[in-house]
């Protein structure tokens, strides 16, 4: 049964935060072939393409709570997701997808995903979507605090110092103290820290976990939660508002496939680093969509994160060849 904990190489080198795969990813085993014998340059493609429909997915997200609440456009997505993924989970009529080994630790990573996906989109409500997306690419550091606390990992002094450039990059964007300074900067944070917490639930799961009942089981727990919600943070929306609610879904699963193929056909320290060519198609579209261009600072916060992100990949890079050559 294959293995659905999200290895160090994926969880700390950059991670898409937010909206990311619901469904755990499997990378190929470091430094070895891809599975079906596929060129890495077509898994980049595939992680680009896959970004590329998140920021579309965020972009239309953002359109769409100019009028809807927040809670309400997360159900939306959760809806056409929950209605593409239940066929193929019960195909056969089994339930025993349904079954798993770590109820706990299902529901906590459901509901770290639910929180990073509304705190993003109540984000947008009040920043530019390039600005929003770069402050949540801060989840690799929760990762790791989170990692130590609850995994009893081990961190080198190397990784602390990327990561601590990384929320100096952050602080460079969100510019604490000035007079630009919106308390709404600080949803993408916490964007960032719900992220982290499933992605470090899912690694505390047993390998015996299976992936699809992981990913049926985040579907569940966010759509039961978000039904919850709706009497209480809901507008009827247009007819033009559904079909973009169940564009947001469609666009959102087709990105989920796409870096669950990438992932599963490359190193994930190889594929991390093009995760930040979210914030060029994030940046585009605010452009094209909102007339938003980055100031000066978001640019070079930007900057400093993608640096941190990659020295980071490099560092996990070179502790994989370390590990094979030791192992030879």
């Amino acid at each position: 049964m294959p293995d659905n904990s999200i290895p160090r190489t994926a969880a700390e080198t950059g991670p898409v935060p937010a909206n990311a795969p619901q469904m755990p990813i499997q990378p190929a085993p470091p430094g070895g072939p891809a599975p079906n014998g596929t060129e890495p340059m077509r898994a980049i493609l595939l992680v680009v393409l896959g970004v590329a429909c998140l920021s579309c997915s965020d972009a239309t997200a953002k359109y769409l709570a100019r009028t809807l609440p927040p809670a309400e456009i997360v159900w939306l997505r959760y809806l056409v997701f929950t209605a593409l993924v239940m066929p193929l989970a019960l195909r056969g009529g089994s339930l025993r997808v349904l079954k798993t080994t770590r109820p706990g630790l299902q529901v906590l990573r459901g509901l770290g995903m639910l929180g990073s996906a509304l705190f993003f989109i109540m984000a947008m409500q009040h920043l530019p979507l390039a600005e929003a997306a770069a402050i949540s690419f801060v989840s690799p550091a929760f990762v790791t605090v989170l990692s130590i606390l609850l995994l009893g990992e081990t961190v080198g002094i190397r990784r602390w110092a990327a990561l601590l450039v990384g929320l100096a990059g952050v602080a460079i964007v969100i510019r604490p103290g000035a007079d630009g300074f919106q308390p709404a900067a600080l949803l993408p944070v916490l964007t960032a820290f719900c992220w982290a917490l499933g992605l470090v639930a899912t690694r505390k799961m047993t390998v015996q976990e299976n992936p699809l009942t992981t990913m049926v089981w985040s579907a569940l727990t966010g759509l039961i939660v978000l039904t919850a919600l709706l009497p209480m943070h809901a507008a009827w929306p247009t007819p033009w508002e559904m079909l973009l609610g169940v564009f947001i879904g469609l666009v959102y699963t087709a990105a989920q496939w796409l870096l669950i193929l990438a992932y599963r056909q490359g190193e994930a320290s190889v594929l991390a680093p093009f995760t930040y060519v979210q914030l060029i198609w994030s940046t585009a579209l605010g452009f094209l969509v909102f007339g938003a261009v980055p100031d000066r600072w978001t640019f070079a916060g930007m900057g400093v994160i993608i640096a941190s992100g990659l020295y980071t990949a490099h560092r996990e890079r070179m502790r994989a060849r370390e590990s094979r050559l030791a192992a030879a």
